[in-house]
């Protein structure tokens, strides 16, 4: 069975009330292929996330970019994972590298996030990325093996997870992965989901590409085998993300 495309949009902590107003507007009148072929998600910062359900067309999805890891409580400016369910939030963003560094979030840290956003009936995309540090040194693979592996340690069922491989060194700074140097780490990932988790697993799981993903460089990633999508950052925010949406069918409907 083939994987459905995933096309992510993280606004990240971007925008005003009337320039989401703006954005959503711009998506609604996009011209892009049915959800049966791409499976769109947008991810707007938490304050937005009930006026974006409310307004956005229904074939697109709307996801938080975090939750607590555990049930609500005493933690004071967390969102608890029952809040996302409360709102009609289907799926949320667990893991980005800024989160990781900026605030120390561990590899079990995120293995649990994750496992307990699954636990109370969310989709997960989940990130891994290695550093420009890490990928000169060599040590790339062992990296986002790690990660995944702090995630495969809590998570038995892995229908409702996308992993999306966003090398650190290639977020916001205008770099990109090469499509042979994505295609190599989505292919290792899915040797090593096989081999750890299982062939089923390795086959139906999507792994996507984040880092400056745009409407220029979209269509060659794409047409990698083991790239299954996109987690878009700033290009999210501006027309082109349509581009991105509807250049993924013509270059896969080209092979």
């Amino acid at each position: 069975m083939a994987r459905k495309f995933f096309i992510g949009g993280n606004w990240k902590c971007n925008g005003t009330l009337e320039e989401v107003k703006k954005i959503v507007s711009m998506l609604n009148e996009a011209e892009v292929p049915s959800e049966n072929f791409v499976e769109v998600v947008v991810s707007p910062p938490f304050v937005f996330l009930p006026l974006v359900e409310s307004l956005l067309r229904p074939d697109f999805q709307v996801a938080a970019q975090n939750c607590w890891v555990r049930k609500g409580g005493a933690f004071t400016g967390e969102i608890s994972a029952e809040m996302l369910v409360n709102l009609g939030i289907p799926c949320v963003i667990l893991g980005h590298s800024e989160r990781r560094s900026l605030l120390n979030e561990s590899n079990e840290f995120v293995g649990d996030k994750v496992a307990y956003a699954l636990s109370v009936g969310l989709k997960v995309i989940a990130c891994i990325g290695e550093t420009l540090q890490q990928r000169e040194s060599g040590s790339t693979m062992a990296v986002v093996a790690a990660q995944t592996k702090a995630i495969a340690d809590k998570v038995s069922n892995w229908t409702h997870v996308v992993l999306a491989y966003e090398p650190v060194w290639a977020i916001g700074t205008g770099k990109v992965a090469t499509p042979g140097q994505a295609q190599e780490v989505h292919l290792e990932l899915r040797k090593w989901l096989h081999d750890s988790v299982g062939a089923e697993v390795a086959a139906t799981t999507r792994i996507i590409y984040g880092g400056s993903v745009n409407g220029a460089n979209c269509r060659e990633l794409s047409a990698q085998p083991d790239i299954d999508g996109f987690l878009v950052g700033g290009a999210s925010l501006k027309p082109e993300f349509a581009d991105i949406i509807r250049s993924l069918t013509v270059m896969k409907s080209q092979l």
